[in-house]
């Protein structure tokens, strides 16, 4: 599997962790978080974003569907004595039962990944309390060519702003921010290419 195959060497991308500061940073200055909260991240990988957010939530559930990706996971937090994070092994939309009501679910660089976006929002709803927020991050719509080296992508060339707030409308949320505020560089074909990142911030009515 892609992900298990890189996870033991996720962390060491200095930028994976630039982007996760910029989108905590987003997400604490937007949200008015309270200590009682629980939240949810999903996609979670190695949990570089959820570090960022540790002392933010009561307890946090890493939600991933790489198994290796939570095994590194589970050392960090093994490592660092972190008692309110949750792995879990889960896809969401092969889970038929809500696996809690989150006040908070965030994801980042993961939708891109899901063929079904209408399944997977209404996944986030029924697994989100009343008046919860929803916290995307990803790809803003691009040329194809950020997946270029993976043969095995077979996932979305980023999104559009129009297309991810109808998505969101269309299960129920309301969006009340949308932001591009950040971008990546990686080289392709010898060549850096620079690819900007969105974030959306929907509420459950």
């Amino acid at each position: 599997m892609y992900f298990d195959d890189r996870a033991q060497s996720w962390d060491a991308d200095v930028s994976k962790v630039e982007r996760a500061q910029a989108f905590a940073s987003k997400i604490i200055n937007f949200v008015k978080l309270e200590p009682s909260f629980t939240a949810m991240e999903y996609g979670c990988g190695t949990g570089l974003l959820s570090m960022q957010l540790r002392d933010k939530f009561a307890e946090i559930f890493l939600v991933d569907t790489s198994a290796g990706m939570l095994s590194v996971l589970k050392q960090k937090i093994e490592e660092g004595g972190i008692t309110n994070f949750r792995p879990t092994l889960v896809d969401l939309q092969q889970q038929p039962a809500p696996i809690g009501s989150f006040d908070v679910i965030f994801t980042m660089m993961t939708l891109h990944h899901v063929a079904d976006i209408p399944s997977l929002l209404a996944a986030f709803w029924q697994n989100m309390a009343p008046g919860g927020y929803l916290c995307i991050s990803d790809l803003v719509s691009e040329d194809g060519s950020f997946h270029v080296n993976d043969p095995t992508f077979d996932g979305h060339n980023g999104f559009d702003r129009a297309f991810i707030g109808s998505a969101l409308v269309a299960a129920g949320f309301t969006v009340e921010e949308y932001a591009v505020y950040f971008t990546l560089s990686k080289m392709v074909k010898n060549q850096k290419k620079d690819y900007p990142l969105f974030l959306v911030i929907a509420h459950k009515p």
